[in-house]
């Protein structure tokens, strides 16, 4: 079997926890398999990197932020390489660009083209464990590129695809995907399987455990996902189209995101074609928008309610503003104390009254909802920031009580 598999930064962290993960490698090499193995930077290489860089340039340019940022993977799958032959395992460590990684030209967030399987496949040939730098990749001008957050998930899977692998196993610090953040809800349940639908949805509102770009790739290419813990030796969650018996649980899971943030444009005139001339704006502006509320002002006005990024909030408020006169409202308000909670799962789309639950358990916890906004698998919540564990807690013990 060809077997992918990928480790995050808190599992390559120090020397123990590399030969704890070279342990894994090894036995998945031992019997018999193809391995080639995606690493993220160790712990907070990346930010120790960026910290760095504002060190010397408090504006660098994207282009030389990608090659610095690049080296913490790169670090990994040396060392990584180094423990295996010292337990006489043969491996090879190789960039971005030595796998023929091509990505576009947008620095901090590329998107994969193409990956070339030569190399790769030259070096399981020769009966190595393949390591390959996650979260980058090269350009057609040959710079470095990074592929942005979660990009070795991304690699990982992307890999996998191309490679047509048997299967791609994502090791985390947690044993799987759970109904909650278990860190958070301590009687959050480990999931045995979710589909690709689910685990999207969950992996876009806040569930760090996956990155939605991967999945979006995994469910393109029929990539047979699992998620486990580089800590326990226990199967995790499997990650696939169909799931058996899904229509007994009628939510999979809860996700919280608190780095979004609630804009309000007041006194928007009572008119055809005003939203579009705000959301326009933002789009031209390559501003990604969420849930949406248009309510009644004063004086024939509306007012405009959305959810964007925390990112992207002095952007937004740059746009807009640069638009008053032309679009014509009054201000801008934006919260940046909110959070989006969201609950998920198929068995929704048959079940009535999902909705009044959620709402029942945060009416019980005295939770005000600023906004709300649903699809057939999902439903999700503005709230305070401050009440947004308190809520998830809430929500699971409705949905998850034996």
């Amino acid at each position: 079997m060809l077997i992918v598999q990928k480790f995050g930064g808190s599992s390559v962290a120090d020397a123990a926890k590399i030969e704890r993960v070279a342990g894994i490698i090894a036995d998945t090499y031992n019997a018999g398999n193809e391995v080639v193995v995606v690493l993220s930077a160790q712990g907070d290489t990346t930010d120790d990197l960026i910290d760095k860089a504002h060190e010397i340039n408090a504006n660098p340019s994207k282009r030389e932020l990608d090659m610095l940022l690049s080296v913490g993977e790169q670090i990994s799958v040396a060392l990584m390489a180094m423990q295996l032959e010292k337990m006489r395992i043969p491996a090879v460590s190789l960039a971005g660009w030595q796998i023929g990684m091509s990505t576009n030209s947008t620095y901090g967030g590329a998107r994969i083209k193409k990956i070339s399987t030569e190399r790769m496949r030259r070096e399981l040939d020769k009966n190595r464990v393949v390591l390959v730098a996650g979260f980058q990749g090269v350009n057609k001008y040959d710079d470095v590129t990074t592929l942005g957050r979660g990009g070795s998930d991304t690699t990982a899977v992307a890999i996998a695809a191309t490679l047509h692998a048997d299967k791609c196993q994502i090791y985390t610090d947690v044993e799987g995907v759970y109904t909650a953040d278990p860190r958070k809800v301590p009687n959050a349940r480990k999931l045995d399987a979710i589909t690709y639908d689910e685990m999207l949805e969950l992996a876009s509102l806040g569930s760090q455990v996956l990155h939605n770009r991967s999945v979006e790739m995994a469910k393109r290419y029929n990539v047979d996902l699992e998620v486990l813990s580089s800590y326990v030796r226990k199967p995790g969650t499997k990650v696939k189209e169909v799931v058996r018996k899904v229509e007994q649980m009628i939510i999979s899971g809860i996700a919280k995101d608190t780095k979004v943030a609630r804009v309000t444009v007041v006194g928007v005139p009572d008119e055809p074609g005003v939203a579009f001339k705000v959301f326009s704006a933002l789009s031209k502006g390559k501003i990604n928008v969420d849930i949406i509320l248009q309510s009644a002002g004063l004086g024939g006005t509306n007012d405009i309610s959305f959810t964007v990024a925390l990112d992207d909030v002095a952007r937004t408020r740059e746009i807009l503003e640069e638009r008053m006169d032309a679009i014509g409202f009054d201000h801008v308000n934006i919260d940046e104390k909110v959070a989006k909670v969201s609950i998920v799962g198929a068995g929704m789309m048959n079940n009535s009254g999902v909705a009044v639950r959620m709402f029942e358990a945060l009416q019980g916890k005295r939770i005000n909802i600023q906004m709300i906004s649903s699809s057939e698998i999902k439903l999700s919540v503005v709230i305070a920031e401050d009440q947004a564990d308190q809520a998830v807690t809430a929500i699971h013990d409705q949905f998850f009580q034996d």
